[in-house]
Parts: structure tokens; sequence; C-alpha cells
């Protein structure tokens, strides 16, 4: 096991302090050009979410009109209304993606487990390491203009619905986790890179309230145009 992930998890508060907790909610604003190409501009760019700490699941409120939520969970996707009652459901909702390439429009349910499946990835970083069947190898450092980044190569069991089963977190001098690249496997393996950056620390935890992702380049560089997705996170709390 990395001792640069014991180093990290460490970094970002600790894994006794974070397994206090159930789970973490936060208020969002999203942007970028990946919702209008999947038929979705407004659908989310105003909306909450919630994650599990201790088992794979998130919702989104509102999701879209009508005071609905979605409910995302590795083998079953559902949109509810505000009493809870099941509109839509899909079951082994990652199968509905075969086939797709980057410009394939999603419908609602695949919206929803696309935001689902990448909040809970982003707001359980770097404390998921720690799970069960997680395999992590430390990689040869980055170089920035900031100084070189720490690399973590990432495999993600079956178990686990993430972007892609092999990911990489690049970590600055201090362990806060910068950079977090993957491919995004149910849009055509479209390969991102993800920065993150303006921290907060709620009750000891450290969280990223800045998120960039831009398509990655087969060097590893990124173009800056288009900003794919954006994603500003704010009041932020575990409980």
């Amino acid at each position: 096991m990395s001792r640069l992930r014991d180093f990290v998890i460490e970094v970002h508060g600790g894994l006794p302090l974070w397994l206090q907790f159930e789970e973490v909610s936060a208020d969002l604003y999203q942007g970028g050009a990946l919702w209008g190409l999947k038929g979705h501009p407004q659908t989310l760019e105003r909306t909450s979410v919630t994650a599990g700490l201790k088992k794979q699941w998130a919702t989104h409120s509102p999701f879209g009109s009508g005071g609905r939520r979605s409910r995302f969970g590795p083998g079953r996707l559902a949109i509810e209304n505000g009493d809870g009652a099941v509109l839509e459901e899909l079951l082994e909702p990652r199968q509905s993606f075969a086939g797709h390439v980057p410009q394939t429009p999603w419908t609602e349910l695949q919206l929803a487990y696309f935001a689902g499946c990448a909040m809970w990835t982003y707001l359980t970083k770097p404390f998921v390491l720690a799970w069960p069947g997680m395999d992590t190898e430390e990689l040869e450092p980055w170089p920035t203009d900031a100084g070189d980044w720490r690399r973590l190569a990432v495999r993600f069991p079956a178990n686990i619905a993430t972007h892609s089963t092999l990911q990489t977190l690049y970590f600055d001098g201090e362990g806060l986790l910068k950079r977090h690249d993957y491919n995004v496997e149910i849009a055509g393996n479209t390969p991102g890179a993800h920065f993150v950056s303006d921290y907060v620390e709620v009750l000891g935890i450290k969280f990223p309230t800045r998120r960039q992702i831009y398509a990655r380049q087969p060097d590893g560089g990124f173009s800056l145009e288009p900003l794919v997705v954006s994603i500003d996170l704010s009041n932020i709390a575990l409980s």
C-alpha cells in the first residue's frame, strides 16, 4: 500500500475523523460545455448534492423542475418527487451507455447517473482510497510551474461506479489534491484533466470548492478551450 496514500489522507483531515461522519452535502453552481452537449444545459446548473461516506449513493435536489430529486446507486438510478415517490427508475444504469460517443445525448436518467457517480467520486477523495479493494501506486512526479506534484495511480474495484477503473491523482508539496485525471467511460472514454482549488476546512476535513475540467491530451497536457465542466461548491456540511 502506498505511503503517499496514507500521507494525503492525513493531510486532508485523517481517516479516524472522516469515519465519524455518515454523509456530506454541498450546494452546487455548475457550468461548462458538457451539459449543453448532452442536452441538459440547465437541469443541474443550481442544485444541492448529498453523498454517502460509508456506502456509495448520492442525491441531487432539485433535479430540474417540479420539485424532483435524483437518487444514484451503482445498480439503480431513480428520479423521485418531493415525497420520495419514484417517477422513473433505471436498473443497472451503466449498461445504458453502451456505444456512446462524446456527442451522444443523455436521457434525464443517464444525466442523473453521471452526476451522482461523479460527485460521489469527487466528494469522497482522497478518503475513498482506504476502501477495501482499492489499489494505489506512486508514480514519477509531475513538473509544474509551482513545483513538482506527486502522483498516485489508482485502480478502482468493479463494485464502485466511477469514471474509469484507472485514475491518476496529483498532490502538491503540502499533500493537497490539485488534479485528477480519468477517462469518462460512459462518454466514449473521453479523457479529462480535472483541477481543484480554493480549499476550505469543514469540521477538520479539507474540501476544494472550485473544480474545472478540461480535455486531456495524450501527453498529459490539456486544452483550456472549451471548459468542459465547472463546479463551484458552497455550504459544505458533514453529518
